[in-house]
């Protein structure tokens, strides 16, 4: 009888020692992102104070998101033309958990006002109201750079239909 309470309390000394010592994540070095949703999928291009915010998850193996110097960290590009990155935020620097863990989470960010994009044979300025063309289509690239310089995988927003009138 001695001896079972002995197993007992060693077994379960054992199994909670084990469960305790948990594995770090095994993530790969670079960055890797999912979209995970917007707040608003339509705003007016006549109203700046309309604001989408964008929410993407992320994971990172070497815990280096972030940067206190005011570097640039999360891209976003508009797909309706084949300009460069469009626009950039500054990600706060994530503290780093311990050696060689990797982390995740979820960031959001609020995507900027824009303007309508007019089709050339419209023959109009940018950002000026239209009843020919009431709704322009945006969607946005976006990806994230650590601070190795590791660049993630690119994910796609949903479209978001701005009001051009």
């Amino acid at each position: 009888m001695k001896y079972s309470f002995y197993f007992i309390a060693s077994i379960t000394i054992i199994t909670l020692l084990y469960i305790g010592c948990a594995r770090p994540p095994d993530y790969p070095p670079e960055p890797v992102i999912e979209y995970l949703s917007l707040s608003n999928n339509s705003m007016s291009q006549s109203n700046i104070a309309d604001r989408v915010l964008a929410t993407i998850s992320f994971t990172d193996g070497d815990g280096d998101l972030g940067d206190d110097n005011g570097e640039t960290t999360i891209f976003i590009k508009d797909l309706r033309d084949d300009s460069p990155e469009n626009s950039a935020k500054i990600l706060p620097k994530v503290p780093e958990p311990g050696a060689n863990n990797g982390i995740s989470g979820e960031i959001t960010f609020q995507l900027l006002h824009s303007c309508c994009i007019w089709p050339p044979q419209f023959l109009q300025d940018p950002c000026s109201p239209s009843t020919a063309y009431p709704v322009d289509t945006i969607i946005y690239e976006v990806y994230i750079v650590d601070r190795a310089g590791n660049e993630s995988n690119r994910v796609k927003l949903e479209p978001i239909f701005l009001q051009c009138n």
